[in-house]
């Protein structure tokens, strides 16, 4: 027997669960599916945990730090990973379970525990139930990529998932992959106290970012003594008696290095291979990313594929995003579009990284005449007085029209700073609004101006 709806969301990570709520708000009969934990990845074993164990991690570090301020403490502190993980998974815990509650709560809506295959256009198995709707949402996020490297399959490794579950403290963590979940990981687990070692196959740590920026990060992570092994082209891993060893050259020494355990952090997969999406004749690229237009429909009318599955953005705010295109486009006569949106992002390493719009890279592949303003993290009297100097503030703008065209904000407040650039980038208003407005004192923003005011032709 087949139930019918008027619309079914498959996966409850970020972007479903408030398109399910405007669904039946529109008074659509709603299905909502999801496999295991409610909230995705970012709740589960992403955004959330990960960052509430960087609040642990960046404790331990002031802690050690205390004799700096005038404090009495000392170095010798002990961290409990046991106490860290039960905080870890109370947080965790309250989220999902809020998030479940509001699905199960919903008026005019079913939610359905287990996996949702396609076996026609519009109509998905779950379990022994047999759900139809003319409108279908994909939402079922991604997971942590296993390359096919030599030698993975003979030990045990760790992925941002499994290292959830850690509540001891490795003695060697190697980290392989300069991705942002892996140096994030790396800081944490060297401030909780082990010996770090990342290993990363480009000439540079971050090889999306610019030189200047990778080269900042790579060395406030060398500071805290991680130890950064890069251009590690003959990556292979093999058992060393009780621990693991990485080969990472065929030429130069050191060629190895040896860990207790081995975290792989080299990218992300979509949850795309076992949805049965060729019964539905659902397009996917050559990575299984499903593929959608600019409104974020597939190849088959009345499906849409949202969030990390789509391959159009990596990101819990890129997700939500997803959703608040879908909504305004069905219910509010808008025609909003994916390519709108301005890339923005963060490393979420101490001190974090603030990312939006274009690198000084793009910038030149575009053949725009920008001027670029750069202030370091060590002139603004914010982060002098609390400490925390490191990193740098960088700006790019259009030499004719005036507008940023991007920022790297890396140092204290990076992260939430970026917003105030993003909001006049989305306003299209010129950098001089920045430059004539009067601000906190004292504040890290109130530097941007400053940052503003060094602007030169880009080289």
């Amino acid at each position: 027997m087949t139930t019918k709806f008027d619309a079914i969301v498959i996966g409850t990570g970020q972007s479903g669960p408030p398109l399910a709520d405007r669904l039946t708000r529109e008074g659509l009969k709603t299905a909502i599916v999801e496999r295991k934990h409610a909230g995705g990845t970012c709740v589960n074993t992403g955004c959330i945990p990960t960052k509430t164990l960087v609040a642990s991690a960046y404790v331990a570090h002031m802690a050690r730090r205390a004799a700096e301020y005038g404090v009495d403490g000392g170095r010798k502190i002990k961290v409990d990973m046991k106490r860290v993980r039960a905080r870890k998974d109370a947080i965790v815990r309250r989220s999902r379970t809020g998030i479940a509650g509001w699905m199960k709560d919903l008026p005019n809506a079913t939610f359905y525990r287990g996996h949702a295959r396609f076996e026609v256009p519009h109509r998905v198995r779950v379990n022994g139930d047999l759900l139809e709707a003319d409108r279908i949402f994909i939402n079922t996020g991604g997971r942590a990529l296993v390359p096919d490297m030599p030698g993975l399959s003979e030990i045990d490794y760790l992925t941002n998932s499994s290292m959830m579950a850690v509540d001891f403290l490795p003695e060697h963590l190697i980290v392989i992959g300069g991705s942002y979940i892996g140096l994030e990981f790396a800081q944490m687990y060297r401030r909780f106290g082990s010996k770090v070692t990342v290993v990363e196959m480009g000439e540079r740590l971050i090889g999306r970012e610019d030189p200047d920026v990778s080269d900042a990060i790579r060395d406030i992570l060398r500071d805290e003594g991680i130890e950064i092994r890069l251009n590690a082209t003959c990556i292979a891993v093999e058992r060393a008696g009780k621990h693991i060893a990485v080969n990472l050259d065929c030429k130069r020494a050191p060629r190895r290095v040896v860990g207790s355990h081995l975290l792989l952090a080299v990218g992300r997969r979509p949850n795309t291979d076992d949805l049965g999406l060729d019964k539905a004749g659902i397009a996917t690229d050559d990575r299984g990313f499903i593929v959608v237009d600019d409104e974020l429909r597939t190849n088959v009318p009345g499906v849409w594929a949202i969030g990390d599955v789509n391959g159009r953005g990596a990101f819990t705010h890129t997700s939500y995003n997803d959703y608040e295109i879908l909504a305004a486009n069905l219910f509010d006569g808008e025609k909003r579009r994916v390519s709108d949106r301005i890339s923005t992002y963060g490393l979420f390493i101490d001190p974090p990284l603030g990312r939006a719009g274009m690198t000084e890279r793009e910038v030149r592949a575009a053949g725009i005449k920008a001027l670029v303003g750069t202030l370091p993290m060590a002139s603004v009297g914010r982060a002098r007085e609390r400490g925390e100097t490191q990193g740098f503030m960088k700006i790019i703008v259009a030499a004719e029209t005036k507008q940023i065209l991007g920022a790297a904000l890396l140092g204290l407040g990076g992260d939430e700073l970026v917003h105030t650039l993003l909001d006049l980038m989305y306003a299209k208003a010129p950098y001089t609004v920045i430059e004539r407005a009067m601000h906190i004192h004292p504040t890290v923003g109130e530097y941007l101006p400053t940052v503003i005011g060094n602007l030169e032709p880009m080289a």
